[in-house]
């Protein structure tokens, strides 16, 4: 017997912030019953455990934490602990991409965009999680 991936989890200190900016910057739907409340209602969810899935079965969890220090990437101060890597299918694609992420709140840590045999960015989210979009 294998165990096959379920989900990866992210630590956040606003679980319902940050599965928000990956919903968006994926295109990803909550699991039934983790849609945000309206506004002004209590969001329980909110406050300790969000799943967001894609069409494929893959998800993302979101975990909330009291404390979560920012990783500092580069700089090995505080390790990244986890990123994520995306890919795109063209350096037209990862520009839009790019720009995307930013409109969202992403910050970009660095610029592979003209690296001939791997393109990518690297990103931190509105957490600081690092993540990479790359051309595949």
């Amino acid at each position: 017997m294998i165990p096959r991936i379920r989900q990866v989890v992210l630590d956040t200190t606003d679980a319902r912030a940050l599965a928000e900016f990956y919903r968006k910057l994926f295109g990803l739907t909550y699991r039934r019953g983790d849609k945000a409340p309206p506004p002004g209602e209590p969001d329980p969810n909110g406050r300790d455990w969000l799943v967001l899935r894609n069409d494929n079965g893959m998800s993302l969890a979101f975990q909330q934490v009291d404390r979560l220090p920012r990783p500092t990437w580069p700089d090995p101060e505080v390790p990244q602990q986890l990123h994520l890597d995306t890919t795109v299918p063209d350096v037209a694609t990862l520009h839009e991409a790019r720009d995307h992420a930013l409109a969202l709140g992403a910050a970009q840590l660095d610029d592979r965009s003209e690296d001939p045999d791997e393109p990518l960015y690297v990103f931190a989210d509105p957490m600081g999680h690092p993540f990479c979009i790359f051309v595949e």
